[in-house]
C-alpha cells in the first residue's frame, strides 16, 4: 500500500520548466506532501525561462531536496509515495530512467517509482525525436511509466497560454485521481 499523501516532482533541463511549477502549485491547496528535486539544468532553465528564482520553487514544495543527496528519503523504497512525476523530463533523463542508471537523486527517485511499482508519469520534451529517444520511451513504457508529452488540447478552446498548461497540469494529475478542478472536460 502506497501513502496517498505524497508525490514526488521531478523537475528536469528540458524546456517547458513552468509545468513543474504548476503542478506544484496546483498541488499546493490539495492534501499532498510535495518532495521536489531538480537538476542542475533544470536551475538553469527556470532562469531562461521564468521570473522565478530557485529558492521560490524550493517553497512550493513541501520538502525539497539537493540532486546529489542519493541518500534522501525519496531515493528509498520504504519510503511510501503515491509516485513521482517528472515534468519537463529531459531526453538525458529519460535515457537514465530507461537504462537505470541512477547519477542524481532525480533518476534514482524514478528508478525507485519503477521498481516499487508507483506510478512513474514522464512529461517529456523533445522534438523532433530520434530513434534512440523512441527506443527510450518504449523501454520505459514497457517497464510500466507513463509516457505523457504535453500536448494542448483545443476542444476546451484556450484562451491563453496559461489555460493551456494548465489543462496539461490537471491531466497530468488526473493520473493520481487528483482534481485541480481546472480540466475542462469532453462532453
Amino acid at each position: 500500500m502506497t501513502d496517498p499523501s505524497r508525490l514526488i516532482i521531478g523537475i528536469s533541463g528540458a524546456s517547458g520548466v513552468i509545468y513543474g511549477v504548476r503542478l506544484l502549485q496546483a498541488l499546493k491547496p490539495l492534501p499532498v506532501e510535495t518532495h521536489l528535486v531538480m537538476t542542475r539544468t533544470a536551475e538553469v532553465t527556470l532562469a531562461h525561462e521564468t521570473r522565478m528564482k530557485v529558492a521560490d520553487v524550493r517553497r512550493l514544495a513541501d520538502v525539497a531536496y539537493p540532486i546529489g543527496d542519493l541518500a534522501a528519503a525519496i531515493s528509498s523504497g520504504s519510503f511510501r509515495t503515491m509516485g513521482m512525476i517528472v515534468a519537463p523530463c529531459s531526453m538525458r533523463s529519460l535515457g537514465e530512467i530507461a537504462h537505470g542508471i541512477s547519477s542524481t537523486l532525480l533518476t534514482r527517485a524514478a528508478d525507485v517509482v519503477l521498481k516499487e511499482r508507483r506510478r512513474l508519469v514522464l512529461v517529456t520534451r523533445e522534438t523532433p525525436l530520434h530513434t534512440i529517444h523512441l527506443r527510450n520511451l518504449v523501454t520505459v513504457s514497457e517497464l510500466g511509466a507513463i509516457v505523457a508529452p504535453p500536448m494542448p488540447a483545443f476542444y476546451n478552446k484556450p484562451k491563453s497560454l496559461d489555460d493551456v498548461i494548465d489543462h496539461t497540469v490537471g491531466r497530468l494529475l488526473d493520473l493520481f485521481d487528483l482534481d485541480t478542478g481546472k480540466v475542462k472536460r469532453w462532453s
